[in-house]
């Protein structure tokens, strides 16, 4: 009895023994992948940020000191809400001044005005200063009309020429209150400067100066920007903006370090100049609402229509197939000799049946490690 029982232990040792030896050499032979071409649109992966839809960088107008900050990074402000203040106390002071200019030269256009009136019906040409005493009796009756006989004296060219001083201070008077009203103005607009508003619905997403500091004009307060809505800015080769057009709908062709899935994104905006210097175009997609966050970094797969890569089509893998060394990715190939071979390749597209399209660094009919084990090394 106890002799069956030691033969039965030792069959269940080998039959152990036998499936690990099994599972050793299923595992000493990965299997190998023949690479093929897919009849996809061949994709181009460029990087891009995640920006606000809206942005805004609010900067000092005229020099002084910040008195007022409405809130710090995060927070929700409405339209025409007070942001940033500066001091304008000096401001303030120089329009009481002013205004009360303003009010000396409409007193002094009032004025001007009664004496011209008075000019006008009571001419001083023809006034006797003194009374009615007798030596000004004589002059209004003798001297006068004699002088004005013999061509000495004209009363009318006077009076025309008191008339015109009196018009003269009424214009004098006019041009001095539409000076000071255009002073008034122009302090107006600097005190509506000193004071920094919310130009739509948003949040302050950076803040640069504190209550207290001392600000020159120019100088950047407030990045302010409606979050609501946000777009992927990517600098897009020129020769790939040709398969673009504005409303195009890219399926599941964005990809968010902090989003776990691919996502449809929508071409925004193209703009009209390219960059002379790295000969891209700076182009916006529209993405969902709750995707991603301003400044984070995304990847969009833009379709390669340019005729290179429309005379053929690309190899695909599958992903598990795909190492990276770094941020490079490698895979490992079968050379003739049946060995692994690590090989650099461009990754495309990711499709959903699970495997990878390869833009360069593979041909269709390569042999490759489908999921090459870790201890695997190439050229081994």
């Amino acid at each position: 009895m106890i002799k069956k029982r030691k033969s039965s232990v030792w069959l269940a040792v080998l039959l152990v023994l036998v499936s690990a030896a099994g599972w050793a050499q299923q595992q000493a032979k990965p299997e190998i992948f023949i690479v093929q071409a897919s009849d996809r649109q061949p994709t181009v992966a460029v990087s891009g940020t995640v920006v606000p839809y809206k942005q805004v960088l609010l900067s000092a107008q005229l020099p002084g000191r910040v008195k007022y900050i409405a809130g710090i990074e995060g927070d929700f402000f409405k339209e025409g809400t007070l942001l940033v203040a500066i001091d304008d106390s000096e401001l303030l002071a120089k329009r009481s001044a002013l205004y009360a200019q303003l009010a000396t030269a409409e007193a002094e256009l009032r004025n001007a005005s009664v004496q011209y009136s008075r000019e006008l019906w009571s001419p001083q040409s023809k006034a006797a200063p003194g009374g009615m005493a007798i030596p000004n009796l004589f002059d209004q009756m003798f001297t006068r009309p004699a002088e004005e006989f013999m061509d000495i004296r004209d009363q009318d060219a006077e009076r025309s020429a008191d008339l015109f001083s009196a018009s003269t201070r009424i214009e004098q008077a006019r041009n001095s209150i539409m000076r000071i009203r255009s002073e008034i103005q122009a302090l107006e607009a600097k005190i509506r400067d000193a004071k920094s508003v919310a130009p739509f619905d948003g949040v302050i997403i950076k803040k640069m100066v504190e209550v207290g500091d001392t600000v020159q004009p120019g100088q950047p307060m407030l990045k302010f920007a409606d979050v609501t809505w946000l777009q992927v800015e990517v600098d897009v080769p020129a020769r790939l903006v040709t398969g673009l057009q504005e409303m195009m709908v890219l399926k599941k062709a964005a990809i968010f370090d902090d989003y776990p899935e691919p996502v449809d994104v929508r071409v925004a905006q193209i703009y009209p100049m390219a960059d002379a210097k790295r000969h891209t175009i700076k182009v916006k997609f529209d993405i969902p609402q709750g995707i991603s966050q301003p400044g984070m970094y995304a990847k969009i797969l833009i379709p390669d229509t340019s005729q290179a890569a429309a005379s053929g089509s690309l190899p695909v893998v599958p992903a598990s197939a795909i190492r990276y060394r770094g941020s490079l990715p490698v895979v490992y190939v079968q050379n003739e000799e049946g060995k692994p071979e690590l090989r650099l390749i461009r990754e495309g597209r990711r499709l959903p049946n699970g495997m990878v399209t390869v833009l360069s660094g593979l041909a269709p009919g390569d042999r490759v490690y489908a999921n090459p084990p870790p201890g695997l090394i190439g050229g081994s």
